[in-house]
Parts: structure tokens; sequence; C-alpha cells
């Protein structure tokens, strides 16, 4: 076989980079950053900044990291800042109002359990870890001047937030025209090759550009990746709205929520959260449109491997048996009511009562001395109990509840 030339290494590792990607600007850039490291050996710097604006994350945001770690496995620098100083202002994107500023406490502790979770998906050898208070805290007045006047107020008036803000006439904070500048310095002081981001990331990241340029630095190609949609495949991933599954989401749980997503984001998913290879999505959306996959089991697989990323084989193995014990028992109806909980820990007697599965706290309680009440197909005698995703609670031989 033929010796690949470094354009033919360049072409595969772009197919790679490009999977899942909305836009790479400019994509010829990106090109020539690739042969170019491959003639002179050399890794591209591949940046991603993270303010930590809160402790927890959920797949949503580990879009943007599984590209971060395609990077890595094509053997480029992954440097991730972790945006101490840039937090205490807020990224503005998005935002119809003025965010609110953290504290310093708060800031420190939400960045430490990041790296808890990032490093789930990140090879944390090959990760260069930065705070950019490091070189923005030492920046004086006249460094900041000098870095305000290499962007015009027209051109910050573009972003679609601030233009809508202005119109309704609501406050737009002068320093929150500083935080693209001050994360697009970011880029200045790592020299960075690429920048990842979300789509709401657009203008920073090409902020980013215009100030390696004007910097004397070659421009950093932009990319990005889309806004996952949560499990209702409507809304993006949020917390907020119910719709997400948590990094640190225990292992049957994070099962259920991956069961019932809908079916058309099976191959998102999997393109997006997964390393599968493109080609086998490819074959699973086509079984899947022919009627000889069921979607179901694909979701199965998909589960398996979105557990063991973010715990391990062995754990995603007894998620998807105890899955399997519970909706492969024929006594369960395949119809049966569905129960949406926010509080987890509950008195069980009182818990079925209130949803009419028995008639009183007192009937619940006998129900379940008897032996009466079964949780996922098993015989349950206490009367706590944590409510997970998906679980099917049996009253008697003909009442049913599952949690959702």
């Amino acid at each position: 076989m033929d010796k690949l030339t470094i354009k033919d290494q360049a072409r595969m590792q772009m197919e790679q980079i490009e999977r899942g990607a909305v836009e790479i600007l400019p994509r010829d850039d990106m090109l020539k950053k690739l042969e170019k490291s491959l003639r002179d050996q050399k890794p591209l710097r591949i940046k991603l900044g993270l303010d930590p604006t809160a402790p927890d994350i959920h797949l949503g945001h580990t879009v943007v990291l599984n590209k971060l770690r395609q990077f890595q496995d094509l053997g480029h620098e992954v440097h991730l800042i972790i945006g101490d100083f840039t937090g205490r202002i807020g990224d503005p994107s998005g935002k119809s109002e003025t965010r609110k500023q953290l504290s310093e406490e708060e800031i420190i502790e939400n960045a430490r359990t990041y790296q808890e979770q990032i490093f789930k998906v990140l090879d944390k050898d090959k990760t260069m870890m930065h705070f950019n208070s490091e070189w923005l805290m030492t920046m004086n007045m006249i460094d900041v001047l000098k870095l305000a006047g290499k962007y015009t107020v027209a051109r910050m008036m573009e972003r679609d937030d601030f233009e809508k803000r202005y119109k309704e006439g609501l406050p737009i904070g002068v320093h929150e025209f500083m935080y693209p500048l001050m994360q697009g310095f970011d880029s200045v002081a790592l020299q960075a090759d690429v920048e990842l981001g979300g789509t709401d990331q657009k203008f920073n990241l090409l902020v980013g550009r215009h100030l390696l340029k004007e910097y004397g630095f070659e421009p950093q190609v932009a990319l990005m990746m889309p806004i996952l949609e949560g499990t209702d495949g409507v809304q993006k991933m949020s917390k907020s709205l119910g719709n997400y599954i948590g990094v640190n989401d225990e292992p049957y749980e994070m099962f259920g929520k991956t069961m019932s997503i809908t079916d058309s984001l099976i191959c998102r998913y999997f393109e997006l959260l997964t390393r599968v290879p493109a080609a086998e999505i490819e074959t699973m959306k086509n079984q899947m449109a022919a009627g000889e996959l069921n979607p179901r089991d694909a979701k199965i697989r998909l589960a398996v491997e979105i557990i063991t990323t973010f715990h391990n084989a062995e754990l995603a193995v007894q998620a998807m048996n105890r899955f399997k014990l519970v909706y492969s028992d024929r006594d369960i109806p395949a119809d049966i009511p569905e129960i949406k909980v926010s509080e987890k820990d509950v008195w069980l007697p009182k818990f079925l009562s209130e949803h009419n599965i028995v008639d009183t706290t007192s009937e619940g309680r006998r129900m379940i001395k008897q032996g009466a009440v079964k949780v996922n197909g098993e015989k349950y005698v206490l009367e706590d109990v944590h409510l997970e995703t998906n679980m099917v609670i049996q009253v008697g031989k003909r009442r049913f509840v599952r949690i959702i």
C-alpha cells in the first residue's frame, strides 16, 4: 500500500474533525493548519474556554469536550481554560439582562467540580489546564485600554443580544463589552490555532481570531459545535427544564433517561456523545428507517456507550440488565400510568395515596407489610423509597405506575 501523503493525512483528520461540527471558519485555514502541523511534526494548540458558572455539567456540555477528545486522539495539544477571571463578569451571550457576577469562592468551588467531571471525557495527562487570571490579573489600565482599542463599539453592537437589548432599552454594562475581548485575549495569551465553542459562542470565537491578527499572530480557526437538544427532543438540554442527562447521574438513572429520548435524537446523540464510527451510525440509521432495527435496541446500545464513558463498562451492563429485567416482565402492561416527580426520596405509603394508587396511607402501609408492593419487579418491604427514572411500582396484581 502506498504511503499516505501529508495532504491525505490532513484530509483524514479533517473528516474526523468535521464530524458533528456546525461550522468551521475558515474551513480552508483548518485544512492548511493540519497540513502544516503534519509537515512540521508540531501539534496544533486547541483551545476551549469554560466559565465555571455552575457546579454540575450535563451531556449538552460534553459535546465540545468530545470534540476536544478527538483532537487529543489525533495528537494535538488541548488547552482548557477555566475562566476564573472572566467568570466574574459572566458571558452575556444570549442573555436578555446583565448576568449576576460570581464571588471568588463560588468560582473556585465550581472550577474544582468542573475538573472532576470533564476528565471523564478528556485524557487528563494530555490536557493542559489554565486559569485566565494568570494573564488577565496582571494587566494594568494601559494594557486594558490597548485591548479595548482593538475593537469598535459598532462591531460589538452587531452581537444579537447586545443589539436586541439596546433596541428594547434594556441596560448593557460597559463591563459586558469587555467579556468577548478578554476571552479573545485568552487566545492571544495561548497563541491558539483553533478555538472550540457552541454555536452561541460564534461572536466570541471570531473576536479571538480578530485579536490574534491585531497582536501580530496567525488568526485562529473557529469551530462551532451544535447545542444539544434535551431528552424531549425540542428544547436545548437544560437542568432547569428537566430534560437533561447529568454527567454525575447514577448509572440506572442515566440509562432510563437515555431510553426516554425521542427516536429522532438517537443518531444525533451517537454522533455527538459517543465514539461509535460514523459508518456504523449511518448503518443503524438506515436499518431503523427500513424497520430492520428496533429504535429501542439502538437506544440500549446508546445508553451503554454513554454510561461506559461516564462510569464504566461493568456498571453499564448492570444498568442494562436491570432495565431489561423490568421491561421484559410480561406481567407489566405496556400502557401503565406515568408520574413525573420532583422529590426523589419519599415515604412510599403517602406517595401511593397521593397518586391514587391506594385509597389511604394506611392501606399503603398494609400492602407493604403484606408483601403486595413491588419495585422494578421485586418485593419491596420498606416504607421509604428513592425514586428513579423508569422505576416501576406495582401494588397488588393490577395497579402499576412508572416514574418518569
